[in-house]
């Protein structure tokens, strides 16, 4: 009796044990049945930050959702490697992928501790469970990593998992990746790292905002010296070795990519993101600029001195917009669309639309020259009045100091800026053409067929009126050009610009209106800028109530424009002409840029 008991107990429990073994098959089996495809990795294309680059070849920014750079697993210091390996898998170059060794120490550590204190997770493992697995905890997601963890090793050396798993980690404060980690931590490149400074980007990623060492120094401290001591333990670093990296302070500020020439960077972000969409932050895209960084430091540098000059005297709030153009290749070399972008993204040296005032004038005068007047042709210089658009009024156009000069010559009229001189001259040879010609040019904003806008009352961005200007310097309307080249990560070229020009003005045409823009300078209103040890070519501009001041020109180089206002509209101050508020941003910029 008591036999057949035990055999029906014995039998139950065999039964039992087929049963869970059926279950675990079947867990196993579901589990392994939707395993990603290894050879993925083939194609490992990582999250990683767009870089744009200066026309030296600088980085100046990145467009990122996580910042990451890839860098190629033999670029990676063998200290940085075995730092990560010291504290996270001791075993990695002598297992296949899973530690059971690892595993079961864990799992004492774990019982002591009645809670989890340390994980079993492989490198390896680690890996798969970053490229292809989604972050929940259960058993059939451990499965499926020790499966994929095993294939991995068997496909890919030591030094490639490594460097895949570096490439991939987040080390926190939004920093994707070892290169990332590198320059967010201690501004240098992987291969820069010191013994201590690896030591610590190895004691990150197991909780990233916990052993931040701006958050938590004395735990990010603790930590990092515990890489160190494992490092020594494990032989890869000498006693000396690990004296002094224990006595390496902690970082103490995050290295956040400030970048530099902001408003370029984000004019060209707006403009690339309407090509590449998400790729843009994601495909790590390299964007090669026509920004000339030199170039770019001298200009910001002019507009902050030149506007804390001008609040000197004047009430606080001023802005200023900077931009440059190479006249051979229509490429944008400076820009600096305000005081500060931190405060306000706004481009006014794109977005912005001004009334250019005087500094139209040159279109007028220009239209006046290609009709077959010359300089010396004389123009009258007198109050008049004209008919309003809707001829229910009558306007007079008054010179700046309310005096007139008779009989002027063309020269003369817009060397002084002649309001009077200046409309009598387009109501002679036609408004209607005056905007024909600034369409030429390069104006691709509206101009209204007004005599008014003879004296810059249609409004216009700083961008097209340099360009117009650059124009008027050589006779040819230059394609903008922002952009030398796209690449993708591998360095196949996803786009190539190049110089555009269509001549639109004749040579003889160009040495005269050169020459009556070089008498501004000599004679005119632009004499301030005689201290330029070159010739240099140019006009002020000054709207109504002083609300807008200007100074376009160019030397034999670059057309350069120079904007000042406030962004409401109200004016800078008393007798702010474009001479006095502008020139001297312009003249600071020119005789510093080379």
């Amino acid at each position: 009796m008591r036999y057949n008991i035990l055999m029906f107990r014995g039998l139950i429990i065999v039964g039992l044990l087929g049963i869970l073994a059926g279950v675990l098959s079947g867990v196993v089996f579901r589990s392994l049945s939707d395993l990603p495809r290894i050879e993925a990795l083939e194609e490992y294309n990582p999250i990683e930050a767009s870089k744009v680059y200066s026309s030296s070849g600088d980085v100046i920014a990145e467009y990122y959702v996580e910042r990451r750079t890839f860098v190629p697993f033999y670029r990676i210091p063998d200290h940085v490697k075995n730092a990560f390996v010291a504290i996270e898998d001791e075993r990695f170059y002598r297992h296949h992928g899973i530690d059971f060794i690892g595993i079961a120490r864990a799992l004492l550590y774990d019982i002591k501790a009645g809670r989890i204190v340390q994980g079993g997770s492989t490198i390896t493992q680690q890996l798969a469970k970053l490229l292809f697995l989604k972050p929940e905890r259960n058993i059939s997601r451990k499965i499926k990593e020790a499966a994929l963890s095993i294939q991995i090793e068997k496909r890919y050396t030591k030094d490639e998992i490594i460097g895949l798993y570096l490439n991939q980690a987040y080390f926190g404060t939004k920093a994707y990746g070892i290169e990332a980690a590198s320059h967010t931590y201690f501004n240098k490149s992987t291969e820069e790292l010191t013994l201590a400074e690896a030591a610590l980007l190895a004691a990150i990623p197991r909780a990233p905002s916990y052993y931040s060492p701006f958050k938590n120094p004395e735990k990010a401290l603790t930590r990092r010296n515990l890489v160190l001591r494992k490092m020594l333990k494990l032989g890869y670093i000498s006693e000396e070795d690990y004296r002094a990296a224990i006595e390496e302070p902690l970082p103490d500020k995050v290295h956040r990519r400030r970048y530099k020439a902001p408003y370029f960077i984000e004019y060209l972000r707006e403009i690339l993101e309407g090509r590449y969409s998400e790729n843009l932050y994601s495909a790590g895209l390299r964007v090669y600029s026509t920004l000339d960084m030199h170039m770019q430091e001298v200009a910001e540098e002019a507009v902050s001195r030149g506007v804390e000059n001008l609040e000197k005297r004047v009430s606080p709030g001023v802005q200023a917009a900077l931009l440059a153009v190479d006249l051979e290749t229509g490429e944008i070399r400076a820009m600096v669309g305000g005081t500060d972008f931190w405060q306000t993204q706004f481009n006014r040296a794109t977005q912005a639309l001004r009334q250019p005032g005087s500094a139209f004038k040159p279109f007028v005068y220009l239209t006046a020259l290609q009709m077959g007047f010359i300089p010396e042709d004389k123009i009258v210089d007198t109050e008049v009045g004209y008919p309003t658009p809707d001829r229910q009024d009558v306007w007079s156009p008054r010179n700046y100091e309310k005096q007139y000069n008779g009989e002027v010559t063309l020269r003369y009229a817009l060397a002084h800026s002649l309001n009077a001189a200046t409309v009598c001259l387009a109501d002679l040879i036609g408004i209607e053409n005056v905007v024909r010609t600034a369409r030429e040019v390069g104006i691709r904003r509206k101009v209204n067929p007004y005599l008014s806008s003879a004296i810059g009352a249609s409004e216009a961005s700083l961008m097209d009126i340099v360009y117009g200007y650059a124009t008027l310097a050589q006779g040819y309307r230059l394609k903008p050009l922002f952009i030398d080249r796209v690449t993708d990560r591998d360095g196949l070229t996803l786009e190539e610009h190049y110089p555009g020009a269509e001549r639109v003005i004749d040579e003889a045409v160009v040495d005269e209106i050169r020459d009556m823009l070089r008498s501004v300078i000599l004679d005119g209103t632009g004499r301030m800028a005689k201290v330029i040890d070159r010739p240099v070519y140019g006009k002020t501009g000054t709207t109504n109530d002083y609300t807008d001041a200007w100074f376009v020109g160019f030397d034999d180089s670059l057309a350069v424009g120079v904007w000042v206002g406030r962004d409401d509209h109200t004016p800078i101050g008393d007798k702010e002409t474009g001479a006095r508020a502008a020139l001297p941003i312009w003249i600071e910029f020119m005789k510093n840029y080379r």
